[in-house]
């Protein structure tokens, strides 16, 4: 494959692939909206909304859909699912990769990546069901906290303070994939840093800290107005930015990731950064960080999405 850099022409057939089949349709819907209506803005008329569904390779040939600009989070779409099909079908798309966009959907797989790396992660092991606990020694230190291997948005995860809890919290998160993350809670400030592949080279946007109404950022915290206070630029000092923002640059770059990504972190009291995930397709709703990362450093939403655009991978 082959990296875009040059624009795409202005009469280009766009689809922007929305909505889908996880569960984070709702947030992927508003943005496919706001990349769809930027995407207008921009002069690129011949744009429009595909809502993805099982159809999804008949309605893009049908429409003669040129360039996929994917706005999909989560299952199918965020995952590697959509990116194989596009491939097949012979379809540039924005963003990573196959083998990216499965990785970093897979919490378990990217640490692991990123262990390779000597990159700084949380301790935490992974199980399949919450049988497999039963009688097992857990060599981590509470509290904990229990996701699903493979959804985002903070969806299924919880906080479990005591092994008594231990149960119920993975049982909930069995609900939504089969693998189940127990990684150790660590306090500290929640940050996240954007990764942008620009024509010149791959840059870190600023640090974005939140500070959220609710014990940590769930999804609670993350889609409704009010309920987190965004510090842009983060509350730390220079010396620490510029190593997290280098630690950001290293983890896109050992996914492979193209485009853009975004990275999430935990700043320890003792000023220690780890690694939470890696986003390969960030939100682009009112209220997501990216392009609230952008326009502190005078990158426009749209302009942020022009740049997203133009890392349309050739088949």
């Amino acid at each position: 494959m082959e990296y875009i850099h040059s624009s795409l022409r202005k009469d280009s057939k766009i689809g922007v692939l929305c909505g889908g089949m996880s569960n984070e349709r709702e947030v992927s819907l508003r943005s496919g909206k706001n990349c769809f209506e930027a995407l207008k803005r921009l002069g690129y008329q011949n744009t429009e909304i595909i809502d993805v569904d099982r159809n999804i390779a008949k309605t893009l040939i049908e429409k003669n859909i040129e360039v996929a600009y994917i706005a999909l989070h989560g299952k199918y779409g965020e995952d590697g699912c959509i990116q194989g099909l596009l491939e097949v079908i012979g379809i540039p798309y924005t963003g990573s990769g196959v083998k990216a966009s499965s990785i970093a959907m897979d919490k378990d797989f990217t640490k692991r990546i990123l262990q390779t790396q000597n990159l700084p992660i949380i301790p935490s092991i992974v199980v399949n069901s919450f049988e497999e606990l039963k009688g097992k020694e857990i060599n981590l230190n509470y509290p904990l906290m229990i996701k699903p291997v493979s959804e985002g948005s903070s969806i299924g995860m919880q906080k479990v303070n005591t092994p008594d809890e231990l149960e119920s919290a993975v049982r909930e998160a069995e609900k939504y994939n089969m693998g189940v993350m127990l990684e150790e809670y660590l306090d500290g400030k929640s940050i996240t840093v954007g990764v942008l592949d620009t024509k010149e080279k791959t840059i870190a946007t600023p640090i974005l800290e939140f500070r959220t109404k609710t014990e940590w950022y769930d999804f609670e915290a993350k889609y409704t107005e009010g309920m987190t206070e965004f510090i842009l630029p983060a509350e730390i000092d220079e010396d620490l930015t510029k190593e997290i923002q280098n630690l950001s640059i290293k983890s896109h770059k050992a996914i492979e990731a193209k485009g853009m990504s975004r990275v999430d972190f935990i700043v320890t009291k003792e000023k220690k950064p780890f690694i939470l995930e890696i986003n390969t397709i960030p939100g682009m709703t009112d209220l997501s960080d990216l392009p609230a990362q952008s326009k502190a450093m005078g990158i426009s939403y749209d302009k942020l999405v022009e740049i997203i655009l133009n890392s349309a991978l050739i088949i």
